[in-house]
This record gives C-alpha cells, structure tokens and sequence, in this order.
C-alpha cells in the first residue's frame, strides 16, 4: 500500500476516533445532567424515605453509563435488564401505594449498590485511557458527584435500620441533611452544623472523608499522566494534515 494510501487509512481512523470522543463527552455532560437531577430530588426530602422517581432517575443514569463507557453488549445488555426490572418493579409499587420501612430499605439499598456500581465503571474504563481532554475531566466530576451521592444513601440506610439518629437534633435526619453531610464532607469542608453521633454514621463519615482525599489524588495523577501522555486525536490529526 503506497504512502498517501495508509495515511487516508490513518486519517479516517482518526475522524471515526474523534467521534467517538466526541460522543463520550457529550455522554458525560448527560450525564452530569441526570446527576443534577438526583441530587436536587434528594435534597429536597425531607424525611429519610427515599424517593421512588429519584430512585428511577438513578437507574437511568447507571444505565447510561455503561453506554456511555463502552460496555461489552453481553455486559450492557444484562445491566439494561436488572436496572429495568428494577425500575418496573419499582412503578409497580408506586401505583398500588406500596409503602412502609421494608419498602424504603429496599429502594435505599438498590441505591446503594446502582451508585457504587456507576463509579467503579467509570474509573476502570478511565484507567485505560490516556490523553488529557474535556472526557477526561467530565468522567472525573461525574465519578466524584456518583461517590457523594453513594455515601449519602450509606447514610441513610443506616438511619433506616436504626433507631439511633443520624444527627444531632431534631430536625437532623432525613435525606435532603444526609446529601448535604455527604458533600461536605466528600470535600473536608465541614460547616458542623451536622453531627453524626451514632457510631455507624461516624464509620461512614471518615471512610467518605478518607475518600475524598484518595479520590482527588488519583484524579489529579489521572490528569497529569494524561497531559504528559502521547498526543490526542486532535493532535495527531493536526499533525498528518500538516505532513506533506
């Protein structure tokens, strides 16, 4: 194959690459939207029952992201069919006025698990990336909003299965506080206008804060390793146009 020959060859591989990246990054900022989303439901209960439609907007946005993160099919197809069981077994519920503690639990655990299984997915598909670009940052807010939102229902699954308070007062427990714990303290920002006091939501409170400290080390060497990577597409395409 002559030399003008492999580099069209190359260049379409490029283009086909550029769209893909393009693709995952505007995934990502959908996303960030769908977390948006949660996050404004969650903060909005002020009770510790989870909410039912913030509850399936979860699993919406677990499901994108195994599209989004180029899942095997196999691996996506059988996700598409648990979070969709679970979402239609969650509508049911809901029409038929299902409720109680037993409910709650279970949705908070479902929740649970769907926001640690989101992360994990991110992480490892970043992992095998390199290059320094909007994906990549986006990939990392996205997986840092994900471990916020996963503590948070670590809480208040907690304050379901016990008879302890979460907080300190009376108005401590219920959803929308244990959200607002969980970022402040994901970030070490701690206002101290919560405080945990059973022993439960203390253990969790210094697994998060830990976290969050491990999370933005291994983000900043992920963005490090990929600015002194190998170029981008973008650069690569630049530099075979400019090759005569």
């Amino acid at each position: 194959m002559s030399a003008p020959a492999l580099r069209d060859r190359a260049r379409r591989r490029l283009v086909a690459r550029l769209s893909a990246d393009g693709a995952r990054t505007i995934g990502y900022t959908v996303l960030l939207a769908l977390l948006v989303a949660c996050y404004g439901l969650c903060a909005r209960q002020r009770s510790t029952d989870p909410n039912p439609i913030a509850f399936l907007l979860i699993l919406a946005t677990v499901a994108v992201v195994f599209r989004v993160t180029d899942a095997r099919p196999s691996v996506q197809h059988i996700a598409w069919a648990v979070l969709s069981l679970a979402g239609i077994a969650t509508i049911v519920a809901t029409l038929l006025g299902a409720e109680g503690q037993a409910l709650d639990v279970v949705l908070s655990a479902a929740s649970l698990l769907a926001l640690l299984v989101a992360p994990a997915v991110i992480i490892g598909h970043q992992a095998t990336r390199r290059g320094l670009n909007l994906e990549a940052l986006l990939a990392a807010i996205t997986a840092y909003v994900f471990v916020g939102l996963f503590f948070a229902f670590a809480l208040n699954l907690l304050s379901l299965l016990s008879s302890t308070p979460t907080f300190e007062g009376a108005d401590g427990d219920s959803l929308a506080n244990q959200v607002f714990f969980s970022f402040t303290t994901l970030t070490t920002t701690g206002y101290g206008n919560l405080v945990p006091v059973s022993t439960g939501a203390q253990t969790v409170a210094v697994a998060e804060a830990i976290t969050g400290q491990f999370f933005l080390i291994t983000a900043v060497a992920r963005i490090m390793r990929g600015a002194s990577g190998p170029a981008t597409a973008h650069d690569e395409l630049r530099r075979q146009k400019e090759t005569p």
